[in-house]
């Protein structure tokens, strides 16, 4: 249970590390270049993104370290520990395109990424953990909302 409880810190730590990390590019950007962007009327206010996002890093880091904790050397824990640091890398990047480059087309192209990521990650998840793969439900869920919130904005800018 401690060994358990150890991956389970340790991957929280690191999600909400890289979250941190990638709320750079979005902070140059999200009080001047964002806020003069047509919205669709279903986004939401800007004060909701940080507490959902550090909700889902950190059902992201619970998920992650059960799987982890499950043994390394297993090829099914390794492989789903793969998807989910690929996952996790192209979480960071979207934030960096949309945000940091301000380019909502590019960001497009890299959350339809994302999402099959995530749909991956929770497929080898599920093979580890069911547990684990259930908690990635609502950080799939919110990518599926803010690839719609992404195209909307490309589309009208």
């Amino acid at each position: 249970m401690k060994k358990k409880l150890t991956y389970i810190i340790l991957s929280v730590l690191i999600c909400l590390l890289i979250g941190f990390l990638s709320s750079f590019a979005t902070q140059s950007s999200v009080n001047d270049w964002y806020l003069g962007l047509n919205k669709p009327s279903f986004n939401p206010p800007n004060w909701i993104f940080a507490p959902v996002w550090t909700i889902l890093y950190i059902l992201m880091g619970v998920a992650a370290g059960i799987v982890w904790s499950k043994g390394f050397h297993h090829i099914w824990v390794k492989t789903a520990l793969y998807h989910f640091g690929f996952q996790l890398l192209f979480n960071a990047l979207w934030s960096i395109v949309f945000f940091g480059l301000k380019n909502p087309f590019w960001a497009f192209l890299v959350i339809l990424v994302l999402l099959t990521l995530i749909a991956l990650t929770i497929k080898w998840f599920r093979v580890v953990s069911k547990l684990a793969s259930f908690l990635l439900v609502p950080y799939l869920l919110w990518v599926c909302f803010a690839t719609l919130l992404n195209y909307k904005i490309w589309e009208l800018n």
